[in-house]
Parts: structure tokens; sequence; C-alpha cells
């Protein structure tokens, strides 16, 4: 049996009640739980919230709210992987002990049920692996990156920074949109950025990080042309 929590805090201090927020025509976490719902993968899909009003948009759009989160876990220090141990922790108690569980963001409206299984495949064929989670692929070198300070700029990677783009290693970063893992490996001390994990790589036309109104108004604009050209093909 898998499960997916979905963390969606009532608070946001740069965006108010983001993860309810109406984006292209519906909440932002409608998205998320579509995704989910539209895998197959899941028995239950929980969202983790500390506020009603989240919890009323969730069970609309067909999620289980079977807590309200705690509020020593609601607060803006608090990170993801407590969060989602606090939702398996609950299920293990009340209803069962899952195999997997995938940890989805509220903030992932480009999310698509293919990759979620890719995910939770590359698990199950790779036992020895703990956890499988989205990443895109830098669209610039980071190898020549640069760093601005008081007298001009210097490169982070003076070794790199004259190499041609095509000597250089491509570089990922994490997408921000699902994290899988075993039950066990989420309750031990195993880390998932490590050599614990497997990536599932997304196209950079599919990741968006949804912070700031700068942000909300990109991932807009990217959706809005996403879906045109899906709907033109």
């Amino acid at each position: 049996m898998n499960i997916a929590i979905i963390p969606a805090r009532g608070g946001s201090k740069r965006i108010p009640l983001k993860n309810v927020k109406i984006f292209a025509g519906k909440p932002l976490i409608a998205y998320s739980i579509d995704a989910a719902k539209t895998s197959g993968l899941f028995d239950k899909i929980i969202v983790s919230t500390d506020s009603e009003e989240v919890a009323e948009v969730a069970k609309a759009y067909g999620a289980d709210v079977p807590f309200i989160r705690p509020q020593e876990l609601s607060n803006d220090v608090v990170g993801t992987r407590p969060v989602t141990n606090h939702g398996i922790k609950f299920c293990i108690e009340h209803f069962y002990k899952p195999k997997f569980c995938c940890c989805i963001y509220a903030t992932a409206p480009f999310l698509q049920a293919k990759f979620l299984k890719q995910g939770l495949d590359s698990l199950e064929q790779q036992s020895e692996k703990s956890f499988a989670f989205s990443v895109t692929s830098f669209p610039f070198p980071v190898q020549r990156a640069l760093l601005k300070n008081q007298a001009g700029v210097a490169p982070m990677f003076p070794d790199d920074i004259g190499k041609r783009s095509q000597d250089l290693e491509e570089a990922y970063h994490d997408a921000g949109q699902f994290y899988w893992g075993t039950t066990d490996a989420y309750l031990s001390n195993r880390k998932i950025f490590s050599q614990h994990s497997l990536p599932v790589v997304l196209p950079r036309h599919l990741v968006q990080d949804i912070d700031t109104p700068e942000d909300w108004q990109r991932a807009e604009l990217m959706f809005k042309a996403y879906v045109q050209g899906h709907h033109s093909e």
C-alpha cells in the first residue's frame, strides 16, 4: 500500500494562502491532488495542514484530511521531512503501515502522473535505494557561476570558468515536486539528497518554484503556454 502526503500550511507571508489561491482557474493545491489521483498509485492521498480553509478545499478535490497538523509542525522553520513523518506515523497508528510514501508539494501545478509512476517504478526496480525524487537540469553550466563582491566579480569555480560549455558535466537541482521513499527510509536518518536516492529527470519547462509573486506570474505564463501548446498538437 502507498500513501501520498501533501504538506499545505495555511500561513504564507509572501503569497497569502498560497496553497489555495486560484491558479489558472482552480486552487493551486488541486493540481497536486489531481495528479496523485490520476496516477492511481495511492491508497490514500493525505493533505497535512493547520488550516481549516485549506482542509475544506483539499477535501472538495478528493483528498483525505484525517487530522489538523499540530502547531509545532506549522511554523516557518519546520522542514518537510518532519511533516511527512508525522503523516506517516498517523497512518501507521490509525490505518496501516504503507510500503511507500510520496511527499508531494502543494505548489506543483506542472506535476504529471507519469513522473510519479516513473519514481515509484525506479524505486521498486532498485530495491537497494531508499528515495526517488524530481530533478531538472540547470539551464546554464553551474561551473561558470560568478560571485559578486566589493571588488567586482569572481568565478565560483576558477578551474572551470574558461572551459567550453560542452566540456562541463551537466548539473541538476531539486525540482520541488515529489519525493518518493520507503516508509522505513523516511522514518530513519537516511538523507534524501544522497547516494540513497534516484533522480527522476523532468524537462525544464515543467519546473517552476512558486515562492514569490514574481514566481507565481511566471508559472501562470508557463502554464498557459504549455496548455496552449498541448491543445494545438
